[in-house]
């Protein structure tokens, strides 16, 4: 047998009772990720907000909606958050600018301009910034992220008690 014993005859998109249209609100970890792609695709919207603090990591709202939250962080070389987790809230990560490591127990990942990281509920994380170079990231969370739970252990090294911290 050669190739695949599917077929579609004639230009798929000619058929439009197979395509779904667009919600008006995404409630799919695609449709966050791809929505995420879609802003940092379009600097416009970003690119004239991000503030860089050397005593603090910068953050800002850019959108919240039912469901939602969209926030643009900013990240000086040497600057990291804690090990923490989102709770209830499932997230997306994409890096804007710049280059940021993921710390979680499974070791390091270094994420590029353009890098996503989907984040399920509860996923235990340190995001830093070890570059010689400031980063610029994009952060999805559903539903909105009311709440994130800071951990004593470095690196991820083991989950300890939580300590409640507000985003």
């Amino acid at each position: 047998m050669r190739g695949s014993d599917l077929q579609i005859a004639g230009d798929i998109l000619e058929v439009p009772h197979l395509l779904q249209p667009p919600r008006e609100h995404p409630a799919t970890v695609a449709e966050f990720a791809g929505m995420a792609r879609a802003i940092a695709a379009d600097r416009s919207q970003w690119e004239h907000l991000v503030r860089y603090d050397a005593t603090k990591r910068w953050y800002h709202r850019l959108r919240t909606d039912p469901g939602y939250e969209v926030w643009l962080l900013s990240w000086v070389p040497g600057q990291g958050g804690r090990t923490r987790d989102h709770d209830r809230s499932s997230g997306v990560l994409t890096v804007l600018e710049g280059t940021l490591t993921e710390r979680t127990q499974s070791g390091e990942r270094v994420l590029g301009a353009g890098s996503q990281r989907v984040l399920p509920p509860g996923y235990l994380h340190q995001v830093v910034n070890d570059a010689l170079t400031s980063a610029v990231s994009l952060h999805v969370y559903h539903p909105g992220l009311t709440e994130a739970r800071a951990h004593t252990a470095p690196y991820c090294e083991g989950r300890t008690r939580p300590r409640l911290v507000t985003a």
